[in-house]
């Protein structure tokens, strides 16, 4: 199968998560056998703010980690039609232009015989409605959602029968625990400030409780303005920079515990959708802390594959208890590991996926990679 690919970056992971995802599934797709192409926009905002920060060297993880994989910029005015050419599927990520989203679909309408698949991971729909109504989708075939929550504001839309639930997921030939244990110390949160949405959350559920542990504390990512760096540092907690996400496994490789802090408005108005974070740590065998969010889905097993504190003297107590006793530690892993390798792979998405295109073609799905090895 040709599947082709419009996202916004591939290479640049800077303040992008999706690209996390999309690397492992198209790796994936690729070692099945079919034929993968990306295309992205010329000066993605991403690509162009890793290099002002980190010129080309900041590609370096990238390339190194998925050397099958590849992208084309194209310019606004590319016939969409000529990049679909000859395939059989067709995704287009929703942080594309509408411009972009509508050419896609046109091509789709008049004579396209691939399977056209609009791909939503933001809170758009719920925060922008306004923002998702300017995408043209006549010409789509089916909606993949990232979560539960969102794919039932499409089935409001009309899109009932057509929109698919495709959660993210650990890209498990990367992220995966050590070959050999070295000294883990303290905890690390690999998160971007962003627009400040959080801070109440970071401080009740991260800088506090971190520094009444008396653990220390890594911090990583993008976007920390002036008023940020000063907190961190009235905390004592050392902020570390970007990290490129291939490099993320190390990190966690040498820390003994990490957090999870969802932005508010997931909490409250799209529960059950975690950062990809929480599937790469939990796949890497790092022992996960969370705050309080919905797992209405039934993705994890809270409290077994990860602890929930509910404030921040409990989250205080769980990374006492999580530095101190190897047994914890070794029993959190243990679960985290099992759940995400029986159900939150880029295996299965990508097993996921083939089967979400069969259906809307009615051909047979052809075994996976997981079946076959059943």
């Amino acid at each position: 199968m040709k599947i082709v690919y419009f996202t916004h970056s591939l290479a640049s992971c800077w303040n992008h998560g999706n690209a996390h995802f999309l690397r492992g599934v198209l790796r994936e797709l690729i070692a099945l056998g079919h034929e993968v192409r990306v295309f992205e926009p010329e000066q993605a905002w991403s690509l162009q703010n890793l290099l002002a920060d980190h010129g080309e060297a900041g590609l370096a993880a990238y390339r190194a980690a998925y050397p099958e994989l590849s992208s084309h910029s194209v310019a606004p005015d590319t016939d969409a039609a000529t990049l679909c050419d000859g395939a059989d599927l067709v995704l287009v990520h929703e942080w594309n232009d509408p411009v972009l989203v509508a050419a896609v679909g046109r091509a789709r309408r008049q004579g396209g015989t691939f399977t056209l698949l609009f791909h939503d991971t933001h809170h758009r729909a719920v925060s922008d409605p306004g923002a998702i109504a300017t995408f043209d989708l006549s010409g789509y075939d089916g909606v993949l959602a990232f979560g539960e929550t969102l794919a039932a504001v499409y089935r409001r839309w009309g899109w009932d029968g057509r929109v698919f639930v495709w959660h993210e997921a650990a890209d498990i030939r990367l992220f995966h625990p050590p070959a050999e244990e070295s000294a883990r110390e303290g905890a690390v949160w690999i998160g971007n400030w962003g627009d400040g949405e959080r801070t109440e959350e970071l401080d009740t559920f991260l800088f506090t409780p971190v520094r009444a542990a008396g653990l220390s504390l890594d911090v990583y990512g993008v976007r920390y303005p002036e008023p940020a760096l000063a907190l961190l540092e009235r905390h004592g907690i050392a902020y570390r920079g970007w990290l490129p996400n291939a490099r993320a496994a190390g990190v966690f490789a040498r820390h003994r515990v990490t957090m999870h802090v969802p932005r508010r408005f997931y909490v409250e108005s799209l529960p059950g959708i975690p950062t990809i974070r929480v599937f790469e740590a939990l796949a890497c065998g790092i022992p996960l802390l969370s705050a309080p969010w919905s797992d209405c889905e039934g993705l994890f097993r809270p409290g077994t594959d990860f602890l929930f504190a509910r404030d921040r003297a409990e989250m205080a107590a769980h990374l006492r208890a999580v530095a101190n006793d190897a047994d914890l530690r070794a029993a959190l892993v243990r679960s985290g590991l099992e759940t995400i390798r029986a159900r939150h792979t880029c295996a299965h998405r990508a097993a996921e996926l083939l089967a979400v295109a069969a259906a809307l073609t009615g051909t047979p799905a052809a075994p996976s990679c997981l079946e076959s090895a059943r």
